[in-house]
């Protein structure tokens, strides 16, 4: 069974910006002077942006890029004492396989969501209070996140 993530509003604008752009683009390289497209350096991909899957309230407190292909991000809820990570494409498409997980080492607990999915994978929630979470993100193989980070400083007692 495959499963497709509808496209936010959010994704339909990008989505939406860049077919703008593409059919915009003919007519600038036109107008450009031939020596300047030959000695222009190549733009970066650019990243992509949180789109607010995790809910009102969270904040985005880190993140890493994955490649070209998206965004893994880590959020946090003060109201909620969660954090939650959700992986987001740079740019919309067809459904790729894709990945968030949000975990903390004592004891052991992962949480994640995989699957084929057009925009984002996620959100994924943990209540971390206190401990430093591993979080991670996937888009068609390619993988991003940080292991032992954004520890809480409260000290709390898991058993």
């Amino acid at each position: 069974m495959t499963n497709i993530r509808r496209a936010s509003a959010i994704g339909a604008a990008v989505t939406a910006t860049a077919c703008a752009a593409i059919a915009l683009a003919p007519a600038a390289v036109a107008a450009e002077p031939t020596a300047q497209r030959a000695t222009a350096a190549p733009k970066a991909a650019a990243a992509a942006k949180y789109n607010g899957a995790c809910g009102g309230g969270y904040s985005v407190v880190n993140s890493a890029q994955i490649g070209t292909k998206g965004t893994v991000f880590l959020t946090y809820g003060s109201a909620t004492g969660k954090n939650c990570v959700v992986t987001v494409r740079t740019t919309p498409g067809k459904a790729v396989h894709m990945t968030a997980s949000l975990g903390f080492a004592s004891p052991t607990t992962t949480v994640s969501d995989t699957g084929y999915y057009t925009t984002y994978a996620g959100p994924v929630y943990l209540d971390a209070r206190g401990l430093c979470v591993t979080w991670r993100g996937e888009i068609s193989g390619e993988v991003a996140g940080k292991n032992g980070t954004n520890c809480g400083s409260l000290a709390a007692n898991r058993g």
